[in-house]
């Protein structure tokens, strides 16, 4: 054996509203635990639940079922709690480097090999001794080492880029929170408050529903046979505003869409999940097109990075939330909904030196994302040949390849 197996089943003890973080299924993706949704159990729960083993820093952890084959690695506070559908993996570190057997589990051939061991119809999933029978094809010992090593290299690179990309994007929501929420705007002291019909506002200021400040939905002229940059929900990420397209397609059905314009998620639950993507990457003129589920807000009586950080306040998103209609899981928010949401609108310079001051750090996370986007795609390039040894590590010049793919 070249690793321990532990399996957690069972009836998963009540949620909490604090304790021990609960890491689901739901929580690993993209190689990472996910900060949110967090969950956790009690306490006195713990030990029990956790009797077959505790994780401990360095451990792998892999989803079974809905999604298969998700990975991540257990961090320095290793005191948490696995659910169902989340095994423990803890390869024997004589054998197998534990960065190599991370990252091998997310290469192409290890993923097909799942696939391959699953079963089910409607929702592939393994069980544990099709898991265990799974070969993991190893290197000499100190070159797996050297694999890890580089592979993580980039996987830091990325998540520093990543949380480079988040701090732009809180710096920017904080200063429009700021501004625009608690009114403390540049010159606020020389402008009275007056009663509105959202309270207190500076006096002045045009109180509007959403429909009125914003565009909904703008209609695009556009020759509908030629190809067109297109969005899909999946391209959308969780925690940024980052959405590249990932294909191209003509035609005239979804969303269409052009530089400067925010994507806001209409179905649960993409909308709940946090995906909202301002469109960054298309030149000035060109349309986009889009999934059918993308609701396109143009800033009318606001600019674009107004329009994005308003998106992404919790108050319009829950009221959005409120609005969804449709079938148990299918629920789409009603455009209607914007009619109804009011927002006081800064006056017109106020609203320009906003944008003045938030446009360049959005930029920068875009500068940021691209940079990104050139890592994964080096990185995966790189990783079914680095595991399989088709690449010699000791002639591999790592920065020579991250300097040119980011170039």
């Amino acid at each position: 054996m070249i690793t321990t197996l532990i399996d957690y089943r069972g009836k998963t003890p009540p949620k909490t509203a604090s304790g021990v973080p609960l890491i689901t299924a739901k929580v690993i993706k993209g190689g990472i635990i996910l900060a949110e949704p967090r969950e956790y159990i009690a306490e006195d729960n713990y030990d029990a639940w956790m009797r077959r083993g505790l994780p401990a820093s360095g451990d792998i952890l892999i989803t079974t079922e809905a999604p298969l084959g998700e990975v991540a690695r257990v961090g320095v506070d290793a005191r948490i709690a696995l659910a169902q559908r989340v095994i423990l993996l803890r390869p024997d570190s004589e054998k197998v480097d534990p960065s190599f057997m991370f990252h091998y589990l997310r290469s192409p051939q290890a993923q097909a090999a799942l696939g391959r061991r699953s079963s089910g119809t409607t929702v592939s999933g393994i069980r544990q001794p099709e898991l265990r029978a799974l070969e993991i094809p190893l290197i000499a010992r100190p070159a797996q080492q050297a694999v890890g090593e580089i592979l993580d290299c980039i996987e830091d690179l990325i998540e520093n880029d990543r949380r480079r990309v988040e701090v732009l994007e809180e710096t920017a929501r904080a200063i429009y929170r700021e501004w625009f929420v608690q009114f403390r705007y540049p010159g606020h002291s020389d402008v009275p408050m007056a009663d509105s019909a959202l309270g207190a506002t500076p006096a002045g200021w045009e109180i509007a529903p959403a429909s009125t400040a914003l565009t909904i939905n703008p209609r695009v002229k556009f020759d509908r046979s030629v190809e067109r940059p297109f969005i899909a929900m999946g391209d959308l990420d969780e925690r940024s505003m980052g959405c590249r397209p990932s294909q191209v397609r003509s035609g005239s059905s979804g969303a269409k869409f052009e530089r400067g314009d925010t994507l806001f998620a209409r179905i649960t639950p993409c909308l709940q999940n946090g995906k909202t993507g301002l469109v960054q990457s298309l030149p000035d003129g060109e349309v986009g097109l889009g999934s059918t589920e993308f609701i396109v807000l143009r800033g009318r009586l606001v600019g674009p990075a107004f329009t994005y950080c308003l998106a992404r306040e919790d108050d319009f998103r829950g009221h959005a939330i409120a609005s969804m209609s449709g079938a148990s899981g299918r629920q789409r928010v009603r455009n209607e909904c914007f009619d109804s949401y009011l927002l006081a609108v800064p006056p017109e310079g106020l609203g320009d030196k906003f944008e003045t001051t938030v446009e360049p750090l959005l930029s920068q996370a875009a500068v940021l994302l691209d940079e990104t986007e050139s890592l994964r795609n080096l990185r995966d390039l790189l990783l079914p040949r680095l595991v399989t040894g088709q690449i010699d590590v000791s002639t591999l010049d790592l920065n020579a390849l991250i300097e040119a793919e980011v170039a």
